[in-house]
């Protein structure tokens, strides 16, 4: 009997030292992400407009976050704050690259092809980031504005800090509405996303240039 209470008491202990860890974990990521700079220059026009992928949907069409992300870039490079964009993403949830999606809704809605590149192998955040940087290395390009959803900017900026680059973040408004449940859906997403970098892929995943 002694030998039972011990064990369950050691093992209430253990679920609590779990539960307070990951809490503490959580608030961590919601620290970094409240903390998370939007830029590291005062800089108002810039080289490259980098808009980070999304999704598209089951018929390769644009998924309204994904129109939002590309449709505030189209508008960002026509108040001529950068002459170029890079779209990144791959086909990160289906056989549908994102950047390849992304570039057709830009160039439908004015964007000459000329201007635009794409990076189709993007799997994450950091990949969105690294890859684009190569992009703009190899053309001299030191400087861009990043565009994304709101909730996913603050995670994004955590791993723009970490690169050689001269950036800000430019927020991409919802094109309508949004449901409530969806947007405390994408806000806990995005914290866990956050807490997952912070533990892990900050260390295992390194942008090599």
């Amino acid at each position: 009997m002694a030998r039972g209470r011990k064990g369950r008491k050691w093992l209430g202990r253990s679920v609590a030292i779990c539960v307070a860890a990951g809490l503490g974990l959580l608030l961590w990521a919601e620290l970094e992400r409240a903390l998370a700079p939007r830029s590291n220059t005062s800089l108002d026009h810039f080289d490259a407009l980098i808009v980070l992928g999304s999704p598209a949907d089951d018929d390769g069409d644009p998924t309204p976050i994904q129109l939002a992300r590309v449709t505030e870039g189209v508008q960002e490079y026509e108040r001529g704050v950068a002459p170029r964009m890079i779209l990144t993403g791959g086909a990160t949830h289906d056989h549908y690259v994102e950047a390849q999606v992304m570039a057709r809704t830009a160039e439908a809605q004015g964007i000459p092809a000329s201007v635009i590149f794409e990076d189709p192998d993007a799997m994450n955040t950091i990949e969105n980031a690294c890859n684009s940087l190569r992009i703009m290395r190899s053309h001299g390009w030191k400087s861009a504005e990043v565009v994304s959803s709101a909730s996913h900017l603050p995670r994004a900026a955590l791993i723009l800090s970490r690169l050689p680059l001269e950036w800000r973040v430019h927020v991409a408004p919802p094109l309508g509405p949004e449901p409530a449940a969806a947007k405390a859906f994408d806000a806990a997403l995005e914290i866990l996303k956050t807490a997952h970098y912070l533990v892990w892929s900050r260390q295992t995943e390194p942008c090599t240039l």
